[in-house]
């Protein structure tokens, strides 16, 4: 037969006759519904449910309903597999993104999700056929409107929603469910689906074309059920033939991407994990060969929190090897913009959840759909325990296809991680034919190995592998034409392709997402937030451990955890990126604001047991690095240098020198000369000044709040239009409108560092922008052809120019506190306190020489998924610092961690503290077992070899190396003893050493 006339006699036999067999007789269930108040509420045992009859509207955005439904299974049925159905106005597309719920027994315990594509519910009847269960229906708005049409929509917010009921009850039934017919659709499924991917002139296409028209021939379509095992006979021959010797093979890790918050709020969060953990329970139930890789150890403590019922099963299931934990990270982070100190709690804080709650080391790092990865990340993981790393999202590329599948990917330090990015090219997998011969072709690595990956279960929003896609593993684990699928755990595909293929290439540097650009930039507030919580968290841990050890207060560990929880949950990689809707961005400011007051709190009752009573000026320097006369780490009596001065020089404009640096700004606020007296250079090229705020259009293509196109830099508004410009003693203040009738406006005080060269330019806007792009810029006269940007523990370098396409792709990136580009003998970086996204370009004077232009993106204004981004106030902190990477190093560490000035009685010396070049202390804290140990952590930070002195207090002494879990290693022996409070570090460029110290009246 005819290809497309076997397809359409397919389809329609398919379509009209064998799915409406699969649920042969159907009896109608009764419903009730209690409608909840506001937010959702745990089991509601006493609630007054009212009659709700099919085809009622129920749920406005966000709300919940309680539905009961009570019915009888026929005695005719007894012994046959019955089940109940419920369709809560489901369309046709996947589950996650519109109504779904969870199924409880009638005594309250949780049995399984309801979802668009696994509707159904086990049913229990009592002795007399009784059935009664509920469900908790969540009304959630589908906020990508269908098919991704990016419409700004106020129904992100519980606050702003759409009050009508967005949803009709559809079907409430008992239904009889006949297996052989099940097992022919899965038959069908997976031979038509191999057919259809193989050549047309294949005979093995023309052997399954044959069988299934013999099969066909053998239904009857007036009897599916009683025909249906005539016509599976049809199939068998062609499924039992085995897979080629050469077949490529997959691993197929059930997984449920659960986004820890983006198109809903972390509440909806907890009660997705809850559907989707007992969804794949209860197929598991069934499936003893079936393994579920559960990641973000944030979920699995929420199920333990709100579903102890859930909780207590999950156990069960990870006790028999099914429900596996996977990633060893708290969540799914961006891994781009946490701080160094923040990405290696996002492993302490999972790992040792899955070690204390579940007695397992995960040493994977599972992060399918993050938005790129950070070069730091390798030396990060391994020095917690892992060893591979799994990501879909590269195959996002906008512009260049990453070469490999399976490689060795090393960082910064020349740390290698395992990784491997699976060529079926996506997260939620159903483990079609389509796909699965997807990922045999595109794999690269074809002649050298023969394992890929395939992450299967619906995903995003939750709901897990279905019995559907288990079926389809079931007959393709040997199948003639296609891949052999074998189920298993992500231990399960690593261990055996690491060892197939253990000089597979190497990926050196960041794994730069082509994509998504504008994450880094999005949500200000967001951002500012997490900036200011890791550098608390960072003065909480030091002046806490400083006073502890000291004896003058208790360490607070569990309201410190308490806190990085909030911080690294804000960190996953639909929040920090700025990617969600409003309330999950209104709820991260919120979360914010607490972590500054409580742990402001506990810096200030730090410093005060440490400073005592006296009126003595003492000033708290967090820094690693000294500060106006006071050492690093340490509180002392303040020596400032004196500030700088503005003058009105006679050619007009303003001038502001200390002595160090000279710059010159004219009449509109802009930025004309920077000066280093010692040499004269002008770091300003003449007619294309700074400080220059630049307004682009902003309209990508698609992915609002996610996607800068380049196609931003083709127009373009230069703001330099003065309001008012106002002089004192030592700063200027320049204010400047814009935008329509003058709606934005932006207010910069600009003054010089005392006793530093460096300018420091505070920006204020009150952004009432739409669809627009806000940088300021830097115009420098230095050849740079790269450009260096701050990381986690340490720096990398991107070109300037575009002279490959991977070059030309990389036209915004990120960097944390500093950017800087240097020629030979002379540098300058741009740091900041809050914004992360940049770009660094390069162009050809007429007069001869190159400009290298920093700069710095400020705020966006998408439309989707939060149509109001940033509207309101914003403060931005820069500084342009002549000097080194060194200098810029310590800029950055400056302003993000202003002093703290009070009065006391004497100073406080630091606990630890360095002696040469390179090495920063990044970390001083105590032990995480509360056995009174203290926790130092130290990165060599230019990229070079550190030889440096560790000196400790006389209360501190016996150091350890240990990893990032504070278990001893051995493996670097950075430790030389000098003697009992003087050692010897020698670091690799940007090593990561820890090391423990023990009290010396610790015994």
């Amino acid at each position: 037969m005819h290809d497309n006339r076997l397809e359409a006699r397919l389809d329609r036999a398919v379509r009209d006759r064998i799915e409406p067999a699969v649920n042969r007789n159907r009896v109608p269930l009764t419903v009730a519904a209690w409608h909840a108040p506001g937010e959702p509420v745990p089991w509601p045992a006493d609630a007054e449910y009212q009659p709700f009859e099919i085809g009622t509207p129920w749920g406005p955005a966000w709300s919940t309903t309680w539905f009961r439904f009570r019915g009888t299974v026929p005695a005719a049925w007894n012994g046959a597999v019955v089940e109940a159905v419920v369709d809560l106005g489901f369309d046709a597309r996947t589950p996650g993104f519109q109504a779904e719920g969870l199924a409880y027994s009638a005594d309250g315990t949780p049995m399984k999700g309801v979802a668009p594509r696994t509707d159904w519910v086990p049913v229990r009847p009592a002795p007399d056929g009784s059935v009664e269960f509920f469900v908790e229906a969540a009304a959630n708005p589908d906020m990508h409107q269908g098919d991704w049409a990016f419409i700004p929509t106020n129904q992100g917010d519980v606050r702003t929603r759409d009050p009508r009921p967005l949803y009709r009850l559809a079907r409430a039934e008992l239904v009889l469910r006949d297996t052989e017919v099940v097992d022919l659709l899965a038959d069908i499924r997976a031979l038509d689906g191999l057919r259809r991917q193989l050549p047309a002139d294949e005979p093995r296409r023309m052997t399954i074309a044959r069988a299934l028209e013999q099969m066909l021939d053998a239904l009857d379509p007036h009897d599916v059920p009683g025909t249906a095992a005539v016509a599976r006979a049809m199939l068998s021959d062609v499924l039992a033939a085995p897979a080629h010797a050469s077949a490529h093979s997959v691993v197929a890790v059930g997984h449920a991407h659960i986004d820890s918050a983006w198109l809903w709020p972390v509440r909806e969060t907890i009660r997705k994990a809850s559907r989707s953990f007992s969804n794949v329970m209860t197929l598991m139930d069934d499936e003893p060969d079936f393994v579920f890789a559960c990641s973000q150890a944030q979920q699995w403590e929420w199920i333990k929190i709100h579903h102890p019922k859930v909780w207590q099963r999950m156990l069960t299931k990870v006790r028999s090897g099914q429900f596996v934990p996977a990633g060893g990270m708290w969540v799914e982070a961006d891994t781009n913009m946490p701080g160094g100190e923040a990405l290696a709690r996002q492993f302490v804080f999972g790992k040792r959840f899955f070690q204390t709650e579940v007695g397992a080391e995960t040493q994977d790092v599972w992060l399918p759909d993050s938005f790129g990865y950070s070069p730091a990340l390798p030396q990060i993981a391994s020095l917690a325990g892992c060893r591979w790393l799994l990501t879909t999202k590269m195959s996002w590329n906008d512009t260049n296809p990453m070469p490999h599948h399976t490689f060795w990917w090393e960082g910064l330090d020349g740390t290698r991680l395992f990784t491997h990015l699976p060529p079926v090219e996506t997260y939620h997998s159903e483990l079609s034919a389509a796909e699965l011969a997807h990922a045999s072709q595109t794999f690269t690595e074809h002649g050298r190995a023969s394992v890929s990956l395939v992450p299967f279960g619906w995903g995003d929003g939750g709901g897990g592998p279905t019995r559907e896609m288990l079926a389809a593993a079931h007959r393709t684990a040997d199948l003639e034409g296609s891949p052999r699928v074998g189920l298993g755990g992500p231990e399960d595909f690593f261990r055996r392709a690491e060892a197939e293929y253990p000089d597979a290439p190497v990926w050196r540097g960041e794994l730069y997402l082509e994509l998504h650009r504008g994450t880094y930039t999005s949500q200000a507030r967001t951002k500012r937030g997490n900036r200011r919580s890791e550098h608390l968290l960072r003065e909480a841990e030091l002046w806490l451990t400083t006073a502890a050890v000291r004896g003058l207060v208790d360490y607070p560990y569990d309201e410190l955890d308490a806190v990085w929880k909030q911080v690294l949950l804000n960190q996953f990689h639909d929040i920090l990126p700025g990617s969600s809707i409003a309330w999950v961005h209104r709820e991260a400011e919120a979360a914010y604001a607490d972590v500054d007051k409580r742990l402001n709190a506990l810096i200030e009752g730090a410093q005060a047991a440490l400073a005592g009573t006296g009126d003595l000026p003492l000033l708290f320097n967090a820094t690693p690095h000294a500060r106006d006369g006071v050492a690093s780490l340490a509180a002392g009596t303040p020596r400032p240098a004196g500030p700088g001065t503005v003058e009105t020089p006679p050619d007009r404009g303003y001038r502001l020198a200390n002595g160090l640096v000279e710059a010159t700004f004219d009449e509109a606020g802009l930025l004309v000369s920077l000066v280093d007296p010692a040499s004269g250079r002008d770091a300003i090229p003449a007619g294309e000044p700074g400080n220059l705020l630049q307004l682009h259009r902003d309209v990508p293509s698609r992915w609002d709040a996610w996607d800068i196109d380049r196609h931003y830099r083709d127009s373009v508004q230069d703001l330099t239009t003065v309001t008012a410009i106002e002089q004192s003693e030592d700063r200027l203040v320049i204010r400047r409108s814009f935008g329509e009738q003058g709606a934005s406006a932006v207010v910069q005080e600009v003054c010089l560092e005392p006793g530093r060269p460096w300018l420091r330019v505070r920006t204020r806007v009150d952004w009432q922008e739409r669809d627009a792009l806000l940088k300021l810029s830097f115009p420098l006269d230095v050849h740079a052809e790269r450009h260096a940007a701050e990381t986690q523990f340490g720096h990398l370098e991107r070109p300037t120019h575009e002279n490959t396409s991977w070059d030309e792709a990389r036209y915004e990136v990120c960097a944390h506190r500093w950017i800087h580009v240097a020629e030979h003998g002379f540098g300058i970086g741009l740091a900041n306190a809050t914004t992360y996204g940049h770009d660094v370009t390069r162009h050809t004077r007429p007069s001869g020489g190159t400009t290298t232009v920093l700069r710095a993106s400020l705020l966006r204004a998408p439309s989707f998924p939060d149509p109001d981004t940033d509207r309101g106030e914003h403060t931005f902190d820069h500084m342009l610092v002549l000097g080194d990477v060194g200098q810029a190093i310590e800029a950055g560490y400056a302003l993000n961690l202003p002093p703290r000035a009070r009065l006391g009685e004497s100073s406080v010396p630091p606990l630890v503290t360095l002696t040469g070049d390179g090495a920063v202390i990044e970390t001083v804290k105590m032990a995480d077992d509360r056995g009174g140990d203290v926790i130092v952590r130290i990165y060599e930070s230019r990229g070079g070899r550190a030889d440096v002195e560790l000196r400790t207090a006389d209360s501190l002494g016996d150091p350890v190396e240990v990893d990032l879990l504070e278990r001893p290693r051995t493996e670097d022996g950075a430790i030389t003893p000098l003697d009992a409070s003087r050692f010897r570090l020698r670091l690799r460029p940007f090593q990561i050493v820890t090391i423990r110290l023990t009290p010396n009246d610790a015994g």
